[in-house]
């Protein structure tokens, strides 16, 4: 059975500054080099006229980094394939739809993120469904998934900061 994660992280910028790091590709080559992945690759990026954007990555885990609970469910390197569409920004705030999945694996990641302004800076929320189709150990396997999703939301955060403040 799905589970599902709500999760959100703070930035200490605009959402107009963060969704401007978004829109370029650079950052994503960035991101992706930066990402800790064996292999990273950015598979296709796409900026409407609207401002809005599309972006499909890929990362390479070696299968000697992964955790034990991994091997249960797959053998030999981890793929795992992203996609994301945003919209362009309205109203101060910008929304997206994320897919993922572990390819040869029966794992799929769906999400709805919407960044916005908070009190102090702006917001991302984000709120994920994970769902690992393997009888008795997958909502072992969902749980440990959302538990990684939030270390990485947090990480993808520290690193648009910096990004952001290194490129004004």
């Amino acid at each position: 059975m799905p589970r599902s994660f709500d999760m959100a992280t703070e930035y200490e910028c605009s959402v107009e500054e963060i969704h401007r790091a978004l829109c370029e590709e650079k950052y994503w080559l960035a991101r992706l080099a930066e990402s800790g992945a064996d292999d990273a690759r950015l598979d296709s990026f796409r900026v409407g006229h609207d401002g809005g954007f599309d972006v499909v990555t890929t990362q390479v885990l070696r299968s000697d980094r992964l955790p034990g609970i991994i091997h249960q469910f797959h053998h030999g390197d981890l793929e795992i394939r992203r996609a994301e569409t945003w919209t362009g920004m309205a109203g101060g705030a910008a929304e997206a739809t994320v897919a993922s999945s572990i390819v040869g694996a029966p794992v799929s990641l769906s999400g709805d993120a919407e960044l916005l302004r908070s009190d102090r800076w702006s917001r991302l929320t984000f709120r994920a469904t994970v769902e690992v189709r393997i009888p008795l150990v997958g909502g072992k396997l969902e749980k440990f998934i959302g538990n990684q999703l939030l270390q990485l939301l947090e990480t993808e955060q520290r690193f648009t900061t910096s990004w952001i403040t290194g490129n004004r």
